[in-house]
C-alpha cells in the first residue's frame, strides 16, 4: 500500500490525478495520514508537501484545495491536518486561520463551507476540528454550533446535512465527532444511534451508509468511528468487517478499493487502513476517532496546545501575545514556477493582512526573471 500511495501521488499525468485537481489538499491528507499509520510517512517529501500546503493559503486566511482555487473550510481542515502530520504547525499563522473559520459561522450556529454560504454539518465538524487541533476553541461559538447539530438529529438517532435531512453515516460521523470534540456526547441518543449504526453491516461483513445501499470500504471509518466514540464497537462483527476490508485490496498493485474487484484509490485506501486501526487489527497503530489523526500525533498536539495555553496564561491570556509563525521562505518559494505567479500570491496574502510577507521577498535570482 505504501508503494501504491507513493506511485499515484507522483503520477501527475494520470486521468485520476487530473480530475482530482480541485481537491488535491484532501488527497494529500488521505495519503499522508495512511502512510503515517503504516509508519511510512518519510516516503513523502516533507518540504515539498509543506510548501504546497502553505502556498494554497488565500488572503482571507483559509486554504484552497489547490493553487489558484478559492478557500474552503474542508481544505482548511485538511491543510491543518497535513501540517500537524509533518510537525509543521509552527509555520502556520493560526490567528488568521481561525479568523477565517470564525467568519463562516452563521447566526444559527452553523458553519458555511465558504463565502458562498452552503450549509452542511460537515462544515461544522471542520470548524470544531480545526479549532481543537490549533487549541483555539474559544475563537468560535461552540455552544451555538452544538445547538445547530442537535437540530439536525433525527428520530432514529442519526443526523443529516441540515435540520430535516436524511440520516447518513458520513453525516453521523461529522456530528458525533464534533460533539465529542465539544465535550457534548451527552446530547447523543446513544442507544438509538448505535442500533442504527450497527444495522449498517451487510451480510458480506462490510458497512453501508444508509439502508438498502451496498457496502463500501469508506464506511469502515464513518460508521466505526462513531461507534468507537459511543463505545459500541462490539455491536458489529469486527472479524467480518476486517475480511471485507482485506477483500478490497489489490494484491498485485496495492491500494484498497470501495468494493472487492474495483479499482483502488487513495481515499478508500486511507479509510480502509483507518478502519483496521479502529478494529485494532493487522498491527495498524491507533487513530483518534474524533479528529481522524494518528493517536501519536494527537498526543503531540495536545502537549503543544497545553504548553501554548500556559504561555498565554502567563502573558495575560491574550492570543496576540503568542509567538509569531516561523519564516516560510524556505518552503513557499519552491511551490511556484514563475516570479509572476509568486508575486500575485504574495500580494493577495499581504492584502489579507499577513504580516509575514516581508519574509517572503524573493532574491533577484529566485524563480528567474519571468
Amino acid at each position: 500500500h505504501t508503494s501504491y500511495i507513493c506511485r499515484v501521488s507522483a503520477d501527475s499525468e494520470s486521468f485520476e490525478f487530473q480530475v482530482s485537481e480541485h481537491l488535491r489538499m484532501s488527497g494529500v491528507y488521505w495519503g499522508a495520514c495512511a502512510l503515517h499509520l503504516l509508519s511510512q510517512l518519510d516516503q513523502l517529501q516533507r518540504e515539498q508537501i509543506v510548501s504546497f500546503v502553505l502556498s494554497c493559503q488565500r488572503g482571507n486566511g483559509g486554504f484552497a484545495g489547490n493553487l489558484g482555487h478559492d478557500a474552503h473550510i474542508l481544505y482548511t481542515l485538511s491543510a491543518v491536518q497535513i501540517l500537524a502530520l509533518f510537525d509543521a504547525l509552527d509555520y502556520l499563522d493560526e490567528s488568521r486561520v481561525m479568523r477565517y473559520v470564525a467568519s463562516l459561522q452563521q447566526e444559527d450556529g452553523a458553519f458555511a463551507g465558504d463565502e458562498w454560504g452552503e450549509i452542511d454539518t460537515r462544515f461544522t465538524y471542520c470548524a470544531l476540528c480545526c479549532a481543537s487541533l490549533l487549541g483555539r476553541m474559544e475563537d468560535i461559538n461552540v455552544q451555538a454550533a452544538v445547538e445547530f447539530i442537535q437540530r439536525c438529529e433525527n428520530f432514529d438517532g442519526g443526523y443529516g446535512c441540515e435540520p430535516g435531512g436524511e440520516s447518513h453515516a458520513g453525516q453521523i460521523f461529522t456530528c458525533v465527532g464534533a460533539l465529542a470534540i465539544a465535550g457534548r456526547l451527552d446530547m447523543v441518543k446513544e442507544k438509538e444511534l448505535a442500533w442504527w449504526l450497527c444495522e449498517r453491516q451487510t451480510p458480506g461483513g462490510g458497512l453501508n451508509g444508509r439502508p438498502q445501499k451496498d457496502a463500501d470500504v469508506c464506511y469502515s471509518w464513518w460508521v466505526l468511528s462513531a461507534l468507537t466514540l459511543l463505545k459500541r464497537v462490539d455491536w458489529i462483527d469486527g472479524s467480518a468487517l476486517r475480511r471485507f476490508i482485506l477483500s478490497c485490496q489489490d494484491q498485485e498493485e496495492g491500494g484498497i478499493a470501495d468494493k472487492p474487484g474495483d479499482v483502488p484509490d487513495v481515499f478508500h485506501t486511507f479509510f480502509g487502513i483507518a478502519g483496521l486501526s479502529l478494529l485494532g487489527t493487522d498491527d495498524v497503530p491507533p487513530i483518534d476517532a474524533a479528529h481522524a489523526m494518528p493517536a501519536s500525533v494527537m498526543r503531540k498536539i495536545e502537549a503543544r496546545n497545553a504548553e501554548r495555553a500556559q504561555v498565554r496564561e502567563r502573558r495575560g491570556g491574550s492570543q496576540s501575545t503568542e509567538t509569531q509563525p516561523l519564516p516560510l521562505m524556505s518552503f513557499v518559494d519552491s511551490a511556484f514556477t514563475t516570479r509572476a505567479e509568486y508575486e500575485r500570491w504574495a500580494a493577495e496574502m499581504k492584502a489579507g493582512g499577513n504580516e509575514q510577507v516581508e519574509w517572503w521577498q524573493l532574491k533577484d535570482n529566485d524563480l528567474g526573471k519571468t
